[in-house]
């Protein structure tokens, strides 16, 4: 039988391999005798799916054990990004979520993700305990009940969340501001969840918006479904060519974000966040800080300085920022990956959200991203941030993690000024530079973040990164 292992974000293989029914009955299965173990089955869980092959019919599958195990649950009539899934945990009062989706992995996978009643991600100590109760299960373990009757019984019902879910969005978003500014947006859609989503709920605050790639093509043109320059070259041509303010992307199942400016130039998310976060100071008044992961900008602790709030830095996963959300202590969370959320709404990252706030912030500012992005440095300091994954054959990982392990005094003619191993490890540097190499547990590469006042200073940074990897 597979081992099922839980990444950050619930568990993922590839189709008809790994990723096939009878290991699908058995993640569910061990989802529903944790939410037994732990006297929560009576509250029902919300199940939701992507755009990916047979997405519907391993949602089904899903809603199929549920009923099985005598526990009620909340079909979606069709695809739903994650951050909804996770909404409508929340607004029914749910135990919690099982979303059918792999995310922004490339169209080959599909995966099993589950979210606890706060509807964000789901702690280690929970997915840990799943994992253990999956570990013991056999298919013949496996519960079942047809799903015709499962509605029969009351155990299967259909929903659409998306107008509560909008509705929601209307006490985080500025929609007059939207209306007001003839703002003409260009949405990708990458294929994904968020078609009628995104574009929908811009078109009803009144503004202009062309839709790009808004359809099922479960081999997301043949490409991940990332929302990162790479892939994002037919929104730059249309945003030229349609002469927009804005282009906005989500990923398959909308809780990463992608935007382009004016001029069809793709915006690091770091950038993006720093933006966002002192957009939200300067307009909604609320108390607290920004939490950011270890591998995210300082621009952000530049901006949360210049305000007076404090910043709070978490391992690399929205698992671990979203607490800062849950409890209240951020205006807003992010890290470079493409994930956001701010307060008000759920411990999750939500691209959708992202997409929208950046579209409030040009329409409410009247500026072009790019002269925000000037302004910021203006007022804060340069900050050139990047972020690159290197091949690292597996002999070599332990040899480097050794080597991290002992920090030089210098790195790359920079003297070396702290050490930070919260998630990998981080060289702090003269000047603001910083360093962070993490090397992947699934695949030879190392993540390596770095950051530096000038765009020379990054690529001296680049460079001993490469070096450093050649001399293992």
């Amino acid at each position: 039988m597979t081992d099922i292992k839980f990444g950050t974000s619930g568990w993922r293989g590839i189709l008809a391999e790994d990723f096939t029914f009878p290991n699908a009955r058995r993640v569910c299965q061990g989802i529903a005798e944790y939410l037994q173990q732990e006297g929560l089955a009576s509250r029902g869980v919300v199940i939701g799916y992507d755009t990916r092959f047979f997405s519907e019919a391993f949602a089904a599958t899903a809603a199929e054990v549920m009923a099985g195990n005598g526990i009620p649950c909340r079909l979606s009539t069709r695809d739903l990004p994650t951050p909804v899934v996770g909404f409508a945990i929340v607004a029914g009062g749910h135990a919690g979520g099982i979303n059918i989706t792999a995310s922004h992995n490339p169209p080959e996978y599909n995966g099993v993700k589950f979210s606890p009643a706060n509807g964000g991600p789901a702690p280690t100590p929970v997915t840990d305990a799943i994992e253990s109760l999956i570990r013991h299960l056999s298919p013949k373990d496996v519960k079942t009940m047809p799903l015709e009757e499962a509605r029969r019984q009351g155990l299967a019902t259909d929903f659409d969340p998306r107008q509560d879910y909008f509705a929601h969005l209307e006490t985080l978003v500025d929609t007059k501001v939207l209306g007001q500014a003839g703002l003409r947006v260009v949405v990708d859609i990458l294929y994904g969840t968020a078609h009628d989503y995104l574009d929908a709920f811009l078109r009803e605050a009144g503004v202009m918006v062309d839709v790009l790639h808004g359809y099922r093509d479960p081999y997301f043109g043949g490409h991940r479904p990332e929302p990162s320059e790479e892939f994002l070259h037919d929104l730059s041509q249309h945003i030229q060519r349609s002469r927009a303010h804005l282009g906005l992307a989500v990923d398959a199942d909308a809780d990463r974000f992608g935007i382009m400016d004016s001029r069809g130039r793709y915006h690091e998310a770091n950038y993006i966040l720093a933006l966002l976060l002192d957009y939200l100071i300067e307009t909604r008044g609320w108390e607290g800080g920004v939490a950011r992961s270890v591998a995210t900008t300082h621009l952000i602790d530049r901006v949360a300085a210049y305000h007076g709030r404090p910043v709070f830095e978490t391992k690399v996963g929205f698992k671990y920022l979203g607490q800062y959300i849950a409890s209240g202590q951020a205006v807003m969370v992010g890290e470079e990956s493409e994930g956001f959320s701010m307060k008000n709404h759920l411990p999750e990252k939500d691209g959708i959200l992202a997409d929208l706030m950046v579209a409030e912030m040009v329409a409410r500012r009247k500026k072009d991203l790019s002269q925000q992005l000037e302004e910021l440095f203006a007022k804060v300091g340069p900050l050139y941030t990047k972020r690159v994954n290197l091949r690292l054959a597996p002999e070599a990982k332990q040899r480097l993690l050794e080597k991290l392990a002992s920090p030089p005094q210098r790195f790359a003619g920079l003297a070396v000024i702290g050490h930070d191993t919260l998630d990998g490890h981080k060289y702090l540097l003269e000047n603001d530079s910083w360093v962070c190499l993490r090397p992947s547990g699934t695949e030879p590469v190392v993540r390596f973040y770095l950051e530096a006042p000038t765009p020379e200073g990054l690529q001296r940074l680049q460079q001993a990164g490469e070096a450093l990897l050649r001399e293992l």
